[in-house]
């Protein structure tokens, strides 16, 4: 809608909207994504040495509680509880290593094996176009939780929003993390 020059700030002229010229702050563009629950990541600070890593409490809570899909011999399957879209995987040796040359030959094979496993299910239960899969090797290379290895598995879509986050700073989440979970449990095979 155009404001007309001469107006004074009052109301807009359609009586919906109301002006932020008399606002202490300017606009900046972005959009707003209240999302309260993250307050607990938040004031909890980045990991230290004396936290608890999540990775290894994981599995010892239930897979519902966790939001593990599948749990392997060596290696488990867990959603992201800070996704980039519905069905961020991440697959997690059970064992505390940092990196990707710690692991052994036999985990890195389930690793790889849960990997490939999470794609299958992830594109019969999403119709996931693509996928981006990866690992974040120390704090300097994004790793969120550098001291726990862990590969990410995101199913991407033709239609997806690709670069919205950057764009917009919005991240968009058609579905809960417990329905995902359980669409992805469900069809994980036996």
């Amino acid at each position: 809608m155009e404001v007309p020059p001469d107006y004074d700030g009052s109301r807009y002229p359609s009586d919906e909207v109301e002006s932020s010229r008399r606002f202490a702050a300017v606009p900046d563009g972005f959009a707003r994504l209240w999302t309260p629950h993250r307050i607990a990541y938040i004031e909890r600070g980045p990991a230290g040495a004396d936290d608890q890593c999540v990775f290894c409490t994981a599995p010892t809570l239930s897979d519902e509680q966790a939001l593990i899909v599948h749990r392997g011999e060596l290696a488990y399957a867990i959603l992201n509880l800070f996704p980039y879209n519905s069905g961020h995987l991440l697959v997690v040796p059970y064992r505390h290593v940092a990196t990707y040359d710690e692991a052994t030959v036999d985990e890195t094979a389930e690793i790889a094996s849960l990997t490939q496993t999470a794609m299958r299910v992830l594109t019969a239960t999403s119709h996931a176009d693509g996928f981006n899969i990866g690992m974040n090797q120390g704090a300097i290379a994004g790793a969120g939780i550098s001291a726990h290895l862990h590969q990410h598995v995101v199913p991407r879509w033709a239609t997806d929003a690709n670069f919205f986050p950057i764009i917009a700073q919005t991240k968009a989440l058609p579905k809960l993390l417990g329905e995902v979970r359980g669409e992805i449990a469900a069809a994980w095979p036996a």
